[in-house]
């Protein structure tokens, strides 16, 4: 049996909180840098096959936009955060009060480095809170951006993964306004996918045991 398949709902349930706390910080800094309230949660926290967790995103050949950066320190792997076109653009036009914007259309180095600064409040806050959990030194890199197809966005990062397993671990992550509908809420996913011998370090300092 695989490390991802002895991986249970106690374990999730850990990841799941540590999400939370880790967005709910997020929320305080995007409130901040939009002038009003915003909200975000966690809804799930799944482990799923490669082929899955494409699907989630709509597909290997879909276009999206990615947010990524390395985790580097006493574990190391990547994370991803990925955003359907339409999302994107909509979380870009509250950032700059551009309606006219639209990554469809046009890529503006302001649009590219607005939803870059995102992807450094929600990677940071949530590598903030696993270290918290853990107690492990992390450090992240500074986050690339690509406008490209989910399985080459994201395939560098399953390379080492895929010599191991077949797993990975998808955050789902909504963004909401407390005012607006919840069919205007912005909804990505959160991909956290830690090198191969990351995992146990992970759920170890989490006191979980993950042996058979």
């Amino acid at each position: 049996m695989s490390f991802f398949q002895r991986i249970n709902s106690t374990h999730l349930d850990i990841l799941k909180e540590i999400g939370n706390i880790g967005v709910g910080h997020s929320a305080t800094a995007l409130s901040k840098l939009l002038n009003r309230k915003i909200d975000m949660q966690v809804p799930n926290v799944k482990i799923v096959t490669f082929d899955e967790m494409m699907d989630f995103a709509g597909g290997a050949e879909n276009v999206v936009a990615g947010i990524f950066f390395r985790i580097e320190g006493d574990i190391t792997g990547n994370m991803f955060f990925i955003l359907q076109l339409p999302q994107a653009t909509k979380l870009i036009q509250d950032l700059l009060g551009d309606e006219s914007y639209s990554f469809e259309s046009k890529q503006s180095d302001m649009g590219i480095s607005a939803l870059q600064e995102v992807g450094n409040i929600l990677f940071g806050s949530y590598l903030t809170s696993l270290s918290d959990f853990t107690q492990l030194n992390l450090y992240p890199s500074i986050p690339g951006f690509s406008i490209d197809m989910v399985g080459a966005i994201i395939g560098y990062g399953l390379i080492e993964l895929s010599q191991v397993s077949d797993y990975a671990i998808v955050i789902e992550t909504a963004i909401s306004e407390n005012e607006k509908h919840e069919q205007n809420n912005i909804n990505g996913h959160f991909l956290l996918l830690p090198d191969p011998d990351s995992f146990g370090k992970i759920f170890t300092a989490l006191g979980v045991q993950t042996n058979e």
